[in-house]
């Protein structure tokens, strides 16, 4: 299933094994992990070669297309390209995290006296990257206070304009951790027309980390580049970190290219394992969010819980619903709720859990749940936090595989202690 077939195969299926040819490995069912940082050439002829095809795009000779493991190596190869075809693009990047491949897209296409339009809320290092990092090389970051409303993100960008030409759309859909939803083909549109003013195209990216290819296809929606941290869902058993960029060739080429200079890509054993959680992510999928609904309709009825942020939520007749049932195929497994109280409340809930562990991250095999204020966007500063609605009431949790009533009973029994 190393390439393409005659009919367009279901998500289910590329999972299993796209990008992997067991002819190339002595027949092996499932791929051997290539441990090895350099590879050797038949001869001096076949080394200019190499090296030609990689670095002059020039077609790649027979034998062994590899230099060092640290511009490409065999496992790299097949993960960007399993990566590539769940998120419908012509190619992708795979770096060591994913804030690896959210600081390469700023780093890649950003310069000195540009802006950078994005949503609000971001994750805490995405925060950190466009507020603590970027503003000291002279980009200037303009946050879009709704990201349903067309008419927001164009205020925003005329806003951004009048400081500088807008390298970047910077869209996290839904966002981290209060699951606010993007209306990604309106942010197109408002790129597009941007694009007209000042003479080149921003790049709209979307960060996808918390829905993943089966749930939704930013591409298909109008984005430029699909962000994804692998360390989630794809990973999902809170065993590695990685994380994804798919979309164009020429600008993943870029993206690739500007890798090689960091040193930023994921290593073959961590690429192994990323295809091992492949092969699972839409039995996964599937089972999480089966698991989220049952958690978050138990929340919601709950005395003590003030409010639930979960996408199956969103309310009939509202541009947030409206976009959500355009864009998504499922309400995903990754939601924030509030309790009544603050942070003592908070804190005393968490401390009495059994079965739900207290820890960052999400998309894993056991279910999560931690106090973004004090933990995820700890760094944030607290106005800012407030503004998007972080508050010292919120909790993230992230349903894992668990059984539902088992959750259900856990949470029940620590919210007593509010």
């Amino acid at each position: 299933m190393s390439g393409e077939s005659d009919r367009e195969l279901h998500p289910d299926t590329l999972t299993i094994g796209w990008g992997y040819d067991p002819a190339s490995a002595l027949g092996a069912a499932k791929p051997p992990v290539y441990l090895t940082s350099t590879f050797v050439y038949k001869n001096a002829a076949h080394a200019k070669a190499v090296h030609r095809a990689y670095f002059d795009k020039a077609e790649a000779p027979e034998g062994s297309p590899y230099i060092y493991s640290r511009l490409n190596h065999p496992n790299l190869d097949m993960v960007e390209k399993r990566l590539a075809v769940l998120d419908h693009a012509e190619d992708a990047a795979v770096f060591s995290s994913g804030m690896a491949a959210i600081s390469a897209i700023m780093l890649c296409f950003a310069r000195p006296g540009q802006t950078i339009l994005h949503t609000k809320p971001t994750y805490g290092g995405t925060d950190g990257m466009l507020y603590g990092f970027l503003p000291q090389m002279g980009v200037a970051p303009f946050g879009v206070e709704d990201g349903v409303s067309e008419v927001s993100l164009q205020t925003t960008a005329n806003q951004a304009l009048e400081k500088g030409p807008i390298a970047l759309f910077m869209l996290e859909s839904p966002a981290n951790p209060t699951g606010a939803i993007v209306d990604i083909a309106a942010a197109r549109r408002v790129a597009d027309a941007v694009a007209a003013r000042q003479g080149f195209a921003p790049i709209v990216s979307v960060d996808n980390t918390f829905l993943g290819p089966f749930v939704q296809s930013p591409l298909k929606l109008g984005a430029d580049l699909c962000m994804t941290s692998l360390t989630k869902y794809c990973g999902g058993h809170s065993d590695l970190l990685a994380g994804g960029v798919s979309g164009p060739a020429d600008k993943v080429g870029v993206l690739k290219a500007q890798r090689t200079f960091f040193g930023s890509h994921l290593d073959p054993f961590s690429s192994w394992l990323l295809l091992r959680s492949f092969e699972t992510l839409g039995l996964r999928c599937e089972r999480a969010a089966s698991n989220a609904l049952a958690v978050a309709s138990f929340l919601r009825d709950h005395a003590k819980v003030a409010s639930v942020n979960y996408l199956g939520f969103l309310p009939e007749g509202t541009p947030a619903r409206a976009v959500f049932e355009r864009q998504c195929r499922a309400a995903g497994s990754t939601f924030s709720f509030r309790i009544k109280g603050g942070e003592a409340e908070a804190f005393r809930m968490l401390d009495r859990l059994k079965v739900l562990r207290l820890a960052v991250s999400l998309g894993g095999s056991e279910t999560l749940i931690c106090h973004p204020a004090t933990t995820t966007h700890y760094n944030v500063p607290a106005e800012r936090r407030l503004e998007v609605g972080v508050t010292d009431a919120t909790l993230r949790v992230s349903v894992g595989l668990e059984h539902p009533d088992d959750l259900v009973a856990d949470l029940d029994q620590a919210l007593a202690a509010v």
